[in-house]
Formats: structure tokens, sequence, C-alpha cells
């Protein structure tokens, strides 16, 4: 009995840390929803506290009407897609090999692999060979420096160290080569750390801004984080006052306050639509071909 008590006291101490956690971090985000949908009236007299309050839509008309969102926009949605789509594609190229005992390369490719993790070249020498190569204001900036990331291809080459190597010796009986192995293979039995890597890629890529901030002088090439930096830490006059229109002082700097929420929520809103139907694979993704005991 006294044993079960214990146990009853440690579960619900978990369990009240686990809902402090949730509440703390769960409440910034509803608040920040909730301010994009009160009114600037409740805005200015803070009356919102959890709930929207005077729903109203006008703080997402102001900003979806704004050109340079849908530029931005557009300009992310293409390095997601073709980024995390190279990158996949990559990734499997790049670990599959270093996954086969047979390689001769193996174990030197996998040191100067993990060397690169612990030590760079540093800024000014990446800038350099980026504006050489002619990168400098092109869309491939944004993707091709980042083509491989090592943690991912380290996760990818355990997946497929993971399985048995009788499969691709059957394999290599009926007459497949390496590339029907990995295609036909090796590719559908990770599958659920390939979803696990493209979120990791795809939020990667939606969130990457330092990038552009060095390589993309051109406005029309900026992604979205590179609009939400000049509505968020820059508060940009020029954005401010293109979104405000005609509005007195005081309702411009609540109107101000809720462009850069709605802003915030915009731009989360596809990650947040997307990790549902990604969430399932997250367990089995990453400890799929972990280290057995």
């Amino acid at each position: 009995m006294q044993k079960l008590r214990s146990d009853r006291l440690f579960y619900g101490f978990v369990y009240l840390l686990t809902i402090l956690a949730v509440v703390v971090t769960l409440y910034p985000f509803l608040y920040v929803i909730s301010i994009s949908f009160s009114s600037v009236d409740a805005i200015d007299k803070q009356k919102v506290a959890l709930w929207p309050v005077g729903f109203t839509l006008s703080g997402y008309k102001m900003v979806l009407q704004y050109r340079e969102l849908w530029v931005s926009f557009y300009n992310t949605l293409w390095y997601t897609v073709i980024g995390t789509l190279l990158n996949i594609v990559a990734t499997c190229l790049a670990a599959f090999p270093l996954s086969r005992q047979q390689f001769f390369l193996r174990r030197k490719l996998n040191f100067f692999i993990a060397f690169t993790m612990y030590f760079s070249g540093g800024l000014i020498p990446v800038y350099m060979l980026i504006t050489s190569l002619g990168l400098y204001n092109t869309r491939w900036v944004m993707v091709l420096p980042v083509l491989v990331i090592t943690f991912n291809v380290m996760i990818c080459r355990s997946a497929f160290e993971g399985i048995p190597n009788e499969i691709f010796e059957s394999a290599s009986i009926d007459g497949a080569n390496e590339l029907t192995m990995l295609y036909r293979l090796a590719i559908p039995i990770i599958k659920p750390t390939l979803a696990v890597l493209t979120l990791y890629y795809a939020v990667f890529h939606w969130n990457n801004f330092f990038s552009a901030l060095l390589y993309l002088g051109k406005q029309d090439m900026q992604p979205l984080q590179m609009f939400l930096r000049r509505v968020l830490i820059m508060a940009s006059p020029e954005v401010m006052q293109k979104m405000g229109g005609t509005m007195t002082t005081g309702a411009l700097a609540v109107s101000t306050l809720q462009v850069r929420y709605v802003s915030i929520v915009v731009s989360i809103l596809p990650i947040v639509t997307i990790y549902p139907f990604i969430q399932r694979y997250f367990v089995k993704g990453i400890t799929l071909g972990a280290v057995k005991g």
C-alpha cells in the first residue's frame, strides 16, 4: 500500500508538471490568435485575455491584401517544396552507401561527414564561396548550400543500417543493383524516418531567414520570414502605413500590434496544418534503426 501510494503521488506530480507545461506553452499561442481576431477597440482597452473579444476579420483583410506578403509567401513555398525534395534525395543518396558494410570508403566518409558537425570554414569564407559560384541573389542560394544536413544523414544512415542484410542479399541474387535496392527496398522500409526528415527539412526551409539576410538583396526573392522580420522586429513604417491605411495615430498603433500577430498566424498556419498528418510517424521514425540491446 505504501508503494502504491508513493506511485500515485509521483504520477500526480508528473501529470501536474505536464499540465503546467501545456498551459505555459499553449497560452501565448492562444493569445496571439485571440489578438488577431479581436477588434481594435478591444485590443486598445486591453480586454483580450484568452478568447477573442469583438470578433472580426479586419486584421486578416488588412494583411492579406498586401502584395508583398503573397510574394514572400510564394518564395517560401518554392524554397520549402524544392529544397525539401532535393534534401530528401541527397540525404538518401548520401546515407545509403554509408550504411553498406562493403563500401570501401565508408569509414573515411563517415569521419569527414561527422567532422563538419563540429568544424566549419566560417561565415566569410562561405560568403566568398557563394558569391564566386554566382549563387548570390538567386533562388538556388536558399537550397544548394544546405542540400545536406549532417545530423539528418546520420539518422537516415542508422535507419538503413537497421534493415536486415539478408533482404539486400536476396535482391542481389535476383539481379538487383544498388540503385534498385535503394529505390524498391530500402526507401519503402524506412518511410517513417523519411516522413520525419521531410518535416525537419520543411520546417528548416520555412523558418530560414539567415541565408536570405546574407545572400538575397532582391526583396522580390526574399522569403516570408524576412517579411516577418520587417514587421515584427524592425516595425517597418512603410509596411505598417501601407497595411494600416489612413488611421489615427492611436488606432494605427493598435492596428500595428494586430498586424504583427496576424502575420505570425499566417506564417505558421501551413506548418501547423501539415504537422498532424506526420506526427504519427515521429516515434517510429526516430527510433527506427536505433541501437538495440
